[in-house]
């Protein structure tokens, strides 16, 4: 076998253990994938009738059709809760690198003939299969709640494809912020920024009903493309440029974010 074969053997490797710890601590998925649920509800039942009503004819809601109250206001909310679900469950990848870095099991992995690339690539894809788990299960209860997409089979693939992007890019950023961190507690910290992101975004609410400077950040935040992009994709409204920057910024992110990973692994590989 070449290298690569082994590469991709070991992630193999890596990606079983992973998902078998998916399976033997379920608290942690329950926990990150609860959370965007509860939120969606909140915002749908508690919130909906009146923040639907603001969104006026014009929202993105009035644009597909929708009458307003709480119908409009949960077409409007679900791909906010869709990227807040991505955020959730990255935190879980940080505390799960953070753990290997703490907890000596890299310092062993170093003793074996495997990949050291693999390590991380574990990492990476079992975070990928919990995303599109939780992504399907906010979804689905999305559309048991009243949720009705437009999108037909090439607007379905663009949202698949650009949130397997954007996830692929905050995976790979908090396998960095995993193994910056010196202990568990603080890995589980430092992502919370990104839950926090969807709603000083166009996440619940339109950026324009916000006050100057709090608006000019919620333009131009990477998140705010992404969910303005998933919003006209799953109910036909218009995105704009948003779908080219919503690609770039996922694109930058990943790569940056996988350069400072390698290097952190590379450099904690020394010690």
């Amino acid at each position: 076998m070449n290298a690569i074969a082994y590469t991709v053997s070991d992630s193999a490797t890596m990606l079983r253990r992973q998902l078998r710890h998916m399976l033997r601590y379920p608290s942690l998925t329950v926990i990150v994938v609860g959370m965007p649920i509860v939120f969606l509800l909140l915002f749908v039942y508690v919130l909906g009738g009146t923040m639907g009503s603001g969104l006026g004819p014009s929202g993105a809601a009035g644009a597909s059709g929708a009458a307003g109250g709480r119908s409009a206001y949960l077409e409007y909310v679900v791909p906010g809760m869709l990227v807040m679900t991505i955020a959730a469950v990255v935190q879980g990848t940080a505390i799960s690198v953070a753990m290997d870095m703490t907890g000596g099991i890299v310092a062993r992995f170093r003793t074996m003939s495997i990949s050291r690339a693999s390590v991380l690539t574990g990492h990476v894809l079992g975070s990928m299969v919990q995303a599109a788990l939780a992504i399907a299960l906010v979804l689905g209860v999305a559309v048991l709640i009243g949720f009705r997409p437009t999108a037909g089979p090439v607007e379905w693939l663009g949202v698949i494809g650009l949130l397997a992007l954007a996830s692929f890019a905050l995976i790979w950023l908090c396998v960095a912020l995993g193994m910056v961190t010196d202990s568990v507690e603080t890995a589980s910290n430092i992502p919370m920024p990104l839950i926090l992101l969807p709603f000083v975004g166009s996440g619940v609410v339109p950026t324009d009903s916000m006050p100057g400077p709090l608006r000019l950040f919620a333009e131009y935040q990477p998140f705010t493309p992404i969910i303005e992009t998933l919003r006209g994709l799953l109910t036909g409204t218009s995105f704009g440029n948003d779908g080219i920057l919503a690609v770039a910024w996922c694109a930058l992110v990943a790569v940056a974010s996988y350069v400072w990973a390698m290097r952190l692994y590379e450099r904690h590989s020394v010690h």
